[in-house]
């Protein structure tokens, strides 16, 4: 059998440059929360698949449901025959969305894709042009999604010129010194400079920024949102591709705010890895479009929502939601107790279970430090942790451990986690 190393040699030479891979690992079979690679050596899952495995590997239920569904069909286009899949995953997530006013759906394959139709969406219902999203904010890699997306390096080097008229408000990060005010004021700014707010069509945000560095949108600062898109008939879109599917404790993050979107895009782990992403909303801001106009061949696929579908019971019958608190605060608790003892861990946040440390240089300077977040990341590795960084500085370490895995498994993967810091640490002490 060929190597780790082999493979990566013949990837060089047969994928695209500009994909990019955190770890020169090619995996072999997986189960709930661990992972073996093609050497056969075990690996604890910290990245779920970049948030797409709340559920785990091949969840019992998921596998089951989507061998049911290759019995029957594995695709018609909805478009042209439709089936009852979608239509059941549609109304789980009407019922699931926060809002008590009637809601509709769409069913697609991506995060961009969503983020993408819920624009089309925003533009047609209110007949308005311009966009606003945050610093920081990552919203997919379509055009339009890069456009929206708050971070240059590495999204979109070279990809330019990108859509007009979307336009990049100030995220309130408390950390990095940039208040609720501050926020609030770089709106102003953007109506006085930029657009007035008569021709903005839609206000995105994300309630917890997922590759902007898990930093919690601050509930009077969507509060403030709700209360600027109702005055001047602005659509208030929640990026949920990350914080949805029950990460964060509830189905939505946004709920715990209190806070109502109109439309909420979601994805990832919707269907349990399978493709699968929805917009969901008020059911008149949904129906603006005329018939045809929203759509895709593979959207909504009938495995997907056999998979989605057995995802959402999973989640009833072993009371994912509930897990994802006790996930979080086992997380958060052990996290806190390496800041006292790792002075680089300038902060442990969080939600729920999407959970994270930001890590600073100690030079007194508040300097971020992507290069230990980097070293981390590759030493874990190689004691068996599979972790991703994100953030705008790059030094950030995010935690999506699938809300299934044990106790004991995921102490086992914050053991290796301490064991890293305290190699890496005392390494920065004696240089």
């Amino acid at each position: 059998m060929a190597t780790n190393k082999e493979w990566m040699a013949r990837r060089s030479a047969a994928v695209a440059r500009g994909v990019g891979q955190t770890h020169g690992i090619f995996a072999s079979h997986a189960e709930n929360a661990e992972l073996w690679d093609i050497e056969g050596r075990r690996y604890i899952d910290f990245a779920g698949g970049i948030a797409v495995l709340n559920t785990g590997h091949r969840h019992p239920k998921v596998m089951a449901a989507v061998d049911e569904q290759l019995k029957r069909f594995t695709h018609t286009c909805f478009q042209v025959i439709a089936y009852d899949g979608y239509v059941e995953v549609c109304e789980k997530l009407n019922a699931l969305a926060p809002g008590n006013f009637p809601k509709k759906s769409l069913l697609l394959t991506s995060g961009a894709e969503a983020l993408e139709n819920a624009i089309k969406i925003a533009r047609s219902y209110t007949g308005r042009s311009a966009v606003i999203t945050f610093t920081g904010g990552y919203h997919g890699r379509t055009l339009m999604t890069l456009a929206m997306t708050g971070k240059v390096a590495p999204y979109k080097l070279g990809f330019g010129p990108f859509p007009a008229e979307v336009f990049h408000a100030t995220f309130p990060n408390a950390l990095h010194g940039v208040s609720i005010d501050d926020a609030k004021a770089s709106l102003d700014q953007i109506f006085k400079n930029d657009v007035e707010a008569a021709r903005v069509a839609a206000i995105v945000v994300e309630p917890v920024q997922g590759e902007g560095g898990f930093y919690v949108a601050p509930p009077e600062f969507l509060r403030y949102l709700r209360q600027l898109c109702d005055e001047y008939g602005i659509v208030l879109i929640a990026d949920e591709v990350q914080t949805g599917a029950g990460r964060t404790g509830t189905w939505f993050a946004m709920s715990h705010s209190g806070v109502i979107p109109d439309l909420t895009t979601t994805a990832k782990s919707l269907a349990g890895g399978f493709p699968l992403s929805a917009v969901v909303g008020r059911a008149d801001i949904m129906d603006a479009p005329a018939p045809g106009g929203l759509g895709g061949t593979y959207a909504g696929s009938p495995v997907a929502c056999a998979a989605a579908i057995a995802v959402m019971q999973a989640f009833d019958e072993e009371q994912l939601l509930e897990k994802a608190n006790v996930v979080g605060l086992q997380l958060t608790e052990r996290l806190a107790q390496m800041q006292q003892r790792f002075p680089v861990i300038a902060e442990v946040r969080g939600l729920g279970a999407m959970v994270a440390i930001e890590l600073f240089e100690l030079d007194g300077k508040h300097n971020p430090s992507a290069s230990l977040a980097k070293n981390i990341v590759t030493r874990a590795a190689e004691k068996g942790l599979i972790l991703l960084s994100c953030g705008v500085y790059g030094n950030v370490i995010r935690i999506l451990v699938p809300l299934t895995a044990s106790a004991e498994l995921i102490a086992e993967g914050l053991n290796i986690l301490d064991e890293v810091l305290r190699e890496l640490c005392n390494v920065a002490a004696a240089a």
